[in-house]
């Protein structure tokens, strides 16, 4: 990654309306569990709002890496790492130029061609998602499945994260298909305890040696 270390583990995306215990303390769990990033995902609500919670959330992840979802100029606003885009958000490319060689770009992607130009375009990794089928995203389109993530994993020297649909049942064969870090939403923020819940999908990266020490 530009000027980062690579993704490995349990990537935290935020979901307010899913949270059980809201933004701010799922996030504190999610850095007690050592994650590889912590992506704040709000979809709606005005620019201020959204810079308000980001700088709130930043603040949490001093050396937890930090991500926006969409927002370049949120991200730029409160100090994050760097922004996460879809195909339909701002170009890779220009999301690079305005965060500049430091700044961490993740690129959504369905498809091996789709990955390939985002490396091009200088992304840092590339999430592949949804991968099963989730109601986490209301508007998420049909599931990739298995063989997508496996085809985008060997087709870039980039990190892939996995998203959508995502559990304990399913997740060693994410991680077989060639994820480097996934991302499980309503598992994690739904449980009682979101912190134990993000190690034991951590415990999935450790015992295969994928993933750097987590903080205990």
């Amino acid at each position: 990654m530009t000027g980062r270390r690579r993704l490995a583990g349990f990537y935290f995306v935020t979901d307010a309306a899913l949270s059980r215990a809201g933004n701010a303390s799922d996030v504190r769990s999610a850095v007690a569990a050592g994650v590889a990033a912590v992506q704040y995902r709000a979809k709606a609500g005005r620019t201020r709002e959204l810079c308000r919670e980001a700088a709130e959330l930043r603040a949490l992840c001093p050396e937890t890496l930090f991500i926006v979802n969409d927002r370049v100029d949120v991200a730029l606003a409160v100090g994050a790492d760097g922004v996460h885009v879809g195909q339909d958000d701002l170009p890779c490319a220009a999301a690079r130029r305005l965060l500049g060689e430091a700044g961490v770009v993740g690129v959504s992607v369905r498809s091996a061609a789709e990955a390939r130009t985002a490396e091009r375009e200088g992304a840092d990794y590339v999430a592949v998602s949804p991968v099963f089928d989730t109601r986490t995203k209301p508007d998420a389109a049909a599931p990739c499945g298995l063989d997508v993530l496996r085809e985008v994993s060997e087709a870039v020297a980039l990190p892939v994260v996995a998203i959508g649909g995502v559990h304990l049942g399913n997740a060693p064969a994410v991680i077989e298909a060639g994820a480097a870090c996934l991302c499980a939403i309503s598992a994690t923020v739904r449980a009682p305890d979101v912190e134990a819940e993000i190690r034991r999908f951590q415990e999935l990266f450790s015992a295969g040696g994928h993933l750097p020490g987590a903080r205990r």
